[in-house]
This record gives C-alpha cells, structure tokens and sequence, in this order.
C-alpha cells in the first residue's frame, strides 16, 4: 500500500523467496526528478521462547538524486561544448574548402571570407581559454584567496579598458563609489574577470539605454557582518523572469544568435558565479523586461579593513 512502485515490489519478493538481500533503482517521476536505490533484506526475528516468528524485510533506501545530477552535468557540459566549437570549426573547414576551389583567384571574396575566418578563429580561442579559466576556479574552488584587493581600482581599471567599446555603442560609463577604500580579500586577476564580464555585457546587450552606471557602496550581511557591494546597471530591454535563475548555467543564453553575434561563448556568468563561490560571495540579478538590469557583486569586507 505504502509503494507500490514496480522496481521496489520485485525486489522485496525476490528477497523473500532468495533469503539474501537484493538491490534495485527506481525514479520518482516528479519535478523535479529523483532517483534511489533500495535494498531489501531479509531479517530473522526469534521469538521468546527462540521459535522462529514470520520473517520480516528491512528496506533501505538511498537517495542517487545528486550523483545522478552531476552526471547529467557533465554530459550536458561535454555536449554543449562540443556544440560551441563544432559550429565555428564548420564554418573555417568551409571558407578553406571554398578558398581553395571556386574563390582561389576572386580577391574580394578571399578578403571576406578571411574576415569571418579570423572572426571564428578568435570565438573558439575565447572559448577555449573561458573552459580552461572555469576549469581552474574550480579545482581551487575550496581555497579562498586572502590577499587584501581594492575594488575601486580594479572597476575604474576595467571601466578604462572599456572605453573604446562604450565609445562604439554609444554608451556613457558612470562610476560612483564612496569616499572609504572597499578592501575585500580576494584574487585580483579573477575580480578583474568578474567586472570584465558584467561590465561588458552591460555594454553589448544594454546599449540601447546609452548608459551604464556602476555603484560601490558598503552594507551589511544577514549575519551582520560588513559586505562590499558594486552594482552595474544598464538601461537596456532588461530580462524576462523565467531567465534569471538560469542566467548563470553554463552556455545559457536568452538570446543564443544575438550572444552569438555579440561574440560571447555562454562561460561569462558562469565563471562570475564560480569566483563569487570561491570568494565567499554572491551575485544578485535584478531586471524587468523594459527597465534594464542590475547585477549586484557582495564580497566580505577583509578583517583588517573591517577593524
């Protein structure tokens, strides 16, 4: 009565006519989806008098869910990846093939098809070096960097190298931030990453509003403790809701052509959300179609800067 499941029933009879335990898997199909394993046991019960009484089963269960997770991770992982750079060596094999044959001597068809290539070439290579840049964070994922980092220089740093490209889309960089350093204990390479991400995705997908303002200030944690806080706002179309939970996946993207062509690999608010994790601390996103988007970065404020 209490399962009725037909994985778990064969197994409780083939104990209970076999005498020794028996293993068997089984999904519960909900959502989400969840997987065990069970094992039934058959367990001799003696009476007072040492009379053998009616056998009993004891049922174990555990739960596979997790394990079952992670490997349908990596196999999405490997699947996407191999996708992302099939796509770009396709189109390189074809422009060769093409050059040597019917636009060997056709001068401007050579400089075109040239251009794309080289446009390809440098997706893959940006590709290539977010999957070995992911891979890193996370093998020391469990180590968490202690050098004292100030972020205003590193946002005011990556907001100059942004320039030329505010400059191309029409888009005004505005930088505020409170008087009082905001020392964080962190890798600076890996925060530079962070903004270079978030700053140039406001910039590609938010340029529609010609403008991105980026806050430092400083608050507090649930626990109390000091946090440093730098949001970048843009001014674009913003993001539908059902996105926002998923905007961090590896190679999710709400608009896969319009990323393809802004040249982004899928890897960005991945790696962003791997380097909060490895700093101890958190992206929050914000956004409403039509209202632009706010991706917030909160760091603990170092214990020598706190004091």
């Amino acid at each position: 009565l209490a399962l009725r499941i037909p994985e778990v029933l064969e197994a409780v009879r083939r104990a209970t006519v076999g005498g020794k335990a028996e293993r068997a898997e089984f999904s519960e199909r909900l959502a989400p989806e969840r997987w065990f394993e069970v094992t039934a046991a058959p367990v001799p019960i003696r009476g007072a008098r040492g009379q053998h009484l009616s056998p009993w089963l004891l049922l174990s269960f555990r739960d596979l869910t997790p394990i079952r997770r992670v490997e349908e991770m990596r196999v999405d992982f490997v699947a996407n990846a191999s996708h992302e750079l099939r796509t770009p060596l396709a189109a390189l094999s074809g422009f060769i093939e093409t050059l040597k044959g019917p636009a060997r001597n056709d001068t401007a068809a050579r400089e075109r098809f040239l251009d794309i290539m080289e446009a390809q070439a440098k997706r893959m290579a940006r590709l290539i070096d977010d999957l070995l840049s992911l891979s890193r964070i996370e093998l020391a994922a469990h180590v968490r960097p202690e050098t004292p980092v100030e972020l205003l220089s590193i946002v005011r740093q990556v907001a100059d190298a942004l320039q030329m490209l505010a400059r191309d889309r029409g888009v005004a960089i505005n930088v505020t931030a409170p008087k009082e350093p905001l020392v964080v204990s962190g890798d600076r390479d890996e925060l530079t990453r962070v903004f270079e991400n978030l700053i140039e995705n406001a910039l590609k997908y938010g340029a529609s509003g010609k403008r991105v303002d980026i806050t430092l200030s400083r608050g507090f944690t649930v626990g109390g403790g000091e946090e440093a806080l730098v949001a970048v706002r843009d001014y674009g179309p913003g993001i539908s809701a059902e996105h926002l939970p998923r905007l961090t996946e590896r190679f999710y993207r709400v608009d896969v052509a319009e990323s393809r062509e802004q040249g982004g690999t899928g890897l960005g608010l991945a790696l962003v959300k791997h380097i909060m994790n490895r700093h101890r601390g958190r992206l929050t996103i914000e956004s409403r179609p039509g209202e632009g988007a706010t991706f917030t970065v909160r760091l603990p404020i170092a214990a020598s800067a706190a004091r």
